[in-house]
């Protein structure tokens, strides 16, 4: 069993008006960010916010009426779980999507509001899994699988069809890994179309399952990644057996490069990102010698990311960037000195977001008191004058 270019061919038709043909934009100042020349292919513009439409929709498109009738199952708590209901649902096709009970409520709601019917099961994603083997079993219901599956592959691949009609000389795809199933629709199609096209793997550095698979390794995958998308302990055989050969190389990366990548995607071309839709972006920060100067095709593959984790991710950011800093100050602890202090942040264009009075402190004098501060400053070259200013007058500030 393996996937053709002509299967992917056929899905691109099948699918055709039934999902969002989304735009592929060169982006000037990620170019400018990275060194590589960067396209990105925003599929977070599909309905449900993620490619997971297209595998979804292929697979019950080419499902029999027979089949149809009776239902789709599968067990998933992400994007996959809102691509298959919806697209169930627009097609008449009743679906039932196993969630684990640490999903989180928006994640539930949003698929019930698609149509499904939702059981919540088991502590875990496997738990989940077999409970839908279970029902599908008892149910004679068919079972979706969100990546190991050709004809959900077929249609993931599409995705680098319309990439290449609309770059054709793109010269290498970053692409994330989770299950395997987009890398293996994306480099099928890819490889068949520019055979010299260079297709790359991007894994979390917590859950190497592709990358520990390739190298014959057991190593053990978990914690928490903001990738949660593509946080999979276990690779599909089938995408593997598919995708290993078109795979050049596979890169692991750290969670400070995927938090950046996020960021850059909301401040520079002011889209949405999730951790896993970020990661090819992550792979240029993080490897920025593997790509400078070529012609890159990233995949933002979804934008469904929790709001709190969004403003948590941009806020530090901003404080990796010294835009915000924290900073504390000893003085003598006498009226005004808090105002003396604010006068020369503020007539330095700082901003004071909070304030932290501190008598007590054993390592402060008796007739002293420390300040911690946060301030808001433009940039870094910002934030060092602040601190000289402070310093010149009287009261030199550490960072916290």
């Amino acid at each position: 069993m393996t996937l053709h270019i002509d299967d992917i061919r056929a899905a691109a038709t099948r699918l055709a008006g039934h999902i969002e043909r989304t735009p592929c934009r060169h982006s000037k100042t990620l170019s400018e960010i990275t060194g590589a020349q960067v396209w990105v292919k925003f599929e977070n513009l599909q309905f449900t916010a993620a490619y997971k439409e297209r595998g979804a929709l292929n697979k019950l498109m080419l499902m029999s009426e027979a089949d149809k009738a009776r239902g789709v199952i599968a067990a998933s708590a992400g994007n996959h779980a809102q691509g298959l209901a919806y697209h169930a649902t627009r097609l008449g096709v009743p679906s039932t999507i196993v969630m684990p009970k640490g999903t989180p409520f928006v994640k539930v709601e949003h698929t019930r509001a698609h149509g499904a019917n939702v059981v919540i099961e088991g502590e875990t994603y496997d738990d989940a899994y077999a409970h839908a083997m279970k029902l599908k079993d008892e149910r004679c219901l068919t079972f979706v699988h969100p990546f190991n599956d050709l004809e959900v592959m077929a249609g993931q691949g599409t995705i680098a069809l319309e990439m290449l009609e609309d770059v054709p000389d793109l010269e290498i795809l970053p692409v994330p890994i989770g299950g395997g199933g987009l890398i293996s629709g994306v480099g099928v199609a890819a490889k068949a179309i520019n055979p010299d096209i260079r297709i790359i793997g991007c894994e979390p550095a917590m859950y190497p399952s592709f990358t520990n698979k390739m190298r014959g390794m057991t190593g053990q995958s978990g914690g928490q990644t903001i990738a949660e998308g593509i946080a999979v302990k276990q690779v599909g055989d089938l995408t593997y057996s598919v995708a290993r050969p078109l795979v050049e190389d596979v890169l692991l990366l750290e969670e400070p490069f995927i938090e950046r990548a996020v960021a850059l995607y909301c401040n520079v071309e002011k889209t949405v990102a999730e951790g896993a839709g970020a990661a090819s972006l992550a792979a240029l920060l993080a490897y920025p010698e593997r790509f400078r100067g070529k012609k890159c095709g990233l995949i933002l593959c979804g934008g469904n990311i929790d709001t709190r984790l969004l403003a948590s991710v941009l806020t530090r950011e901003l404080v990796r960037a010294q835009r915000i800093i924290s900073l504390r100050i000893v003085g003598d602890d006498r009226p005004g000195l808090l105002a003396t202090v604010s006068r020369v942040i503020g007539e330095m264009g700082g901003n004071i977001i909070e304030v932290a009075h501190n008598r007590l402190a054993l390592d402060v004098p008796a007739k002293g008191a420390e300040f911690d501060l946060m301030i808001e400053t433009r940039d870094s070259i910002h934030t060092q004058e602040i601190m000289d200013a402070l310093r010149e007058s009287g009261y030199p500030p550490r960072v916290v």
